[in-house]
């Protein structure tokens, strides 16, 4: 018999005995407990995908935090804006990369006394070409002397026009100065430019463990603060700084293989970035993005992991051997033998190869060496006879690409 229990209403109701549910049987407490159970197991996935979402936006938010937006040379650029070249190719791009020699700061001020100004210790040129079949970097000496606009300096005064060496640039007014400069030179749209300075530098090379490289003898260079054995060595990030710098200790003393060292060590630090290692190993490529985007001085554009994400996401697809590395054609100075000019038509050829986006070839003895021309595209074809019969010419002459003195990523400075 079930007991009962009367009600406000005095009518009587059974009383619900333990584990008991909506019947006798108990089926609706159990299907009440797979109800909690859903439930709780819902929010706590719910919890899970929120908590990875926040997390996600979080090391988004900090990687992007990371990066410095140029806007006082956006600002500059701005007012220039009628004078600057136009993009003449959809979707190439040209990107100014500025090595700054800053001592601000407390890691950098052992390369020197902090004069309160910086110099551009290397630019290079990035032409990324449309549809991101080659990357050309064009690496422009310091010492070049060249014409300087009038630009804003750091006070807010202006500095007359000049003819002087091409690091000045940097040194009166900063990025946006050498990007006038650059442009005026070449006749070159600059769409992006990257400024980083020696923290920065080694930062990057630490995060990916290292970048080796070959030495054909032993290295012992006390200003540099760089001492390495000959062979394979692979470079932390103080030892490659000094490596990129060193002047007097390595080679011939002359900024020009100074030059050429910087791009093959660049070309072996993009292998190593490109490595499977590095891009499909997250506990590696977090410490390389975080590191990369903390050392970078950004146009406002970049200034974001998805501004930066825009413009490299096609570079993975490229060949390393289209990813070229040259210094434009130049000569001692006619009045200075410690200084530099253009040579010409070479010169002006290379920038309107790259200002056109047209190929351009480099081999390590150019120029009067024939590297393996690559396929010209239709800008390169000269047209003969419309409707060729057996005896006439081809329709179509392909021209090789002139090549430049210069090196690819692919190489090994071993071999």
């Amino acid at each position: 018999m079930v007991p009962v229990v009367a009600d406000t209403g005095g009518e009587s109701l059974p009383r619900l005995g333990p584990g008991a549910g909506a019947s006798a049987s108990g089926r609706g407490l159990a299907r009440r407990r797979r109800r909690r159970w859903v439930r709780y197991t819902a929010f706590g996935v719910t919890g899970l995908v929120v908590a990875a979402a926040g997390a996600g936006w979080a090391v988004y938010a900090k990687l992007s935090g990371n990066i410095t937006p140029d806007e006082a040379a956006a600002a500059e650029l701005a007012r220039y804006e009628k004078e600057r070249p136009t993009s003449l190719v959809k979707d190439a791009r040209n990107i100014l990369l500025i090595g700054s020699d800053s001592r601000e700061g407390d890691d950098n001020a052992r390369y020197g006394r902090d004069s309160g100004t910086e110099r551009s210790d290397t630019t290079i040129l990035l032409h990324l070409s449309a549809g991101r079949s080659s990357a050309t970097a064009v690496s422009l000496p310091r010492d070049l002397m060249v014409e300087l606009p009038g630009c804003r300096r750091p006070d807010g005064s202006r500095s007359a026009p000049r003819f002087a060496m091409f690091n000045q640039a940097f040194a009166l007014g900063g990025s946006a100065c050498t990007i006038r400069t650059v442009e005026k030179l070449t006749d070159i749209r600059v769409d992006h430019h990257v400024v980083v300075d020696f923290h920065g530098f080694k930062e990057m090379v630490d995060a990916v463990d290292g970048v080796e490289v070959c030495l054909r003898e032993p290295v012992d260079d006390r200003a540099a603060k760089l001492r390495l054995p000959a062979g394979r060595v692979t470079l932390d990030g103080e030892q490659a700084l000094g490596y990129v710098r060193a002047r007097k200790s390595l080679g011939d003393g002359s900024d020009t293989e100074r030059m050429e060292r910087q791009q093959r060590f660049l070309g072996a630090l993009v292998n190593k970035v490109r490595s499977n290692d590095v891009l499909l190993n997250p506990v590696k490529l977090y410490p390389v993005l975080d590191a990369a985007t903390s050392s970078l001085t950004t146009d406002p554009d970049l200034a974001s992991l998805r501004g930066l994400y825009e413009l490299v996401r096609g570079l993975r697809d490229i060949p390393m051997e289209q990813v070229q590395f040259l210094t434009v054609p130049r000569e001692s100075y006619a009045y200075d033998a410690n200084r530099d000019q253009l040579v010409e038509p070479e010169a002006d050829r290379l920038f309107e190869r790259l200002r056109t986006d047209v190929p351009v070839a480099v081999a390590g003895d150019a120029p009067g060496s024939s590297a393996p021309p690559r396929p010209a595209d239709s800008r390169e074809r000269s047209h003969g006879d419309p409707h060729p019969g057996p005896f006439t010419k081809s329709a179509v002459t392909v021209s090789p690409p002139p090549t430049f003195r210069g090196n690819t990523a692919a190489e090994d400075t071993c071999e």
